[in-house]
């Protein structure tokens, strides 16, 4: 065996007892001769399963599987004593005066490890020890964390409510137009001429089909109805109850003095001939 096979051997034997090998790793291992595979292997199993028993602190029972082997090998390394007629002798009496003697231990041999060798697998196994048993890091607490609260969304209702508080703001109740069908509507309308911009509130104003006709706004600078007023834009009802509709006004509009819906074609028109008006509310002198 070469110096480089010798050193890949164990490198492969000290991984194996430290982490594990690959597949491809255990292959390379079955090219080895096994019977010196397997006394490498198992005298570095026995020098990690010695580490462990030292007192290095508070850790884990020794696994299972290599408890059983270090087990079965523990009678090559106790010396071959003659224990039972030590038991039956006076204690009293000297080991040599009772006839007793003592063989000397058979050490197996370190294989082509040496000594060397068996540094390198102490150090490797005091790594293992360490890493395995005394150096485990305690599990950090996380603070639980309660997620950002989501800003809510704005809605008409709250810009509408806004408004009412804007200085100058005018403010108009709905009542029935010329539709007959269209007689128990109610709600209000906020203006500003300041911000340009307002906001219309119905309950009872039904719930039209876009492909056949839609609500348009009109606004008016004159109480007596201008035949030009200001487009304030066409709308959906899609829903019964309460609706909440942006004003739209298409030009400037400076101190509305009424308001009116009209039902027109889908999109709207230019000029309204004022047919249906679904509702009018005008502002207080």
């Amino acid at each position: 065996m070469t110096e480089e096979q010798r050193d890949l051997l164990f490198d492969l034997l000290t991984k194996k007892v430290l982490y594990g090998l690959e597949p491809s790793e255990e292959q390379q291992l079955a090219e080895f001769d096994q019977s010196v595979v397997e006394a490498e292997f198992r005298s570095l199993e026995i020098t990690t399963a010695a580490i462990n028993m030292a007192e290095l602190g508070d850790f884990e029972p020794m696994p299972d599987h290599l408890f059983a082997r270090v087990s079965e090998s523990a009678s090559e390394w106790m010396p071959n004593a003659a224990a039972e007629e030590a038991e039956t002798a006076p204690a009293w009496q000297p080991a040599e005066d009772r006839g007793i003697t003592y063989a000397e231990p058979e050490r197996p041999s370190l294989g082509w490890f040496g000594w060397l060798g068996w540094a390198a697998a102490a150090a490797a196994s005091i790594a293992l020890a360490l890493n395995l048993f005394v150096y485990r890091p305690a599990t950090p607490e996380v603070a639980k964390q309660e997620p950002p609260a989501q800003p809510q969304p704005i809605t008409p209702a709250d810009l509408r409510a806004q408004l009412l508080t804007a200085p100058n703001a005018v403010k108009a109740e709905w009542s029935a137009g010329n539709v007959k069908e269209i007689a128990q509507i109610t709600g209000d309308v906020v203006w500003s001429d300041d911000k340009q911009t307002g906001y219309m509130r119905f309950r009872g104003l039904p719930v039209n089909d876009a492909n056949k006709e839609q609500y348009q706004l009109w606004i008016f600078e004159d109480a007596k109805l201008e035949a030009h007023p200001k487009d304030g834009g066409v709308f959906d009802v899609t829903a019964d109850g309460e609706v909440i509709v942006p004003i739209n006004a298409k030009l400037l509009t400076k101190s509305p003095k009424v308001f009116a819906i009209t039902i027109e074609p889908p999109g709207g028109v230019v000029v309204s001939k004022r047919e249906k008006i679904a509702a009018l509310a005008k502002v207080a002198a």
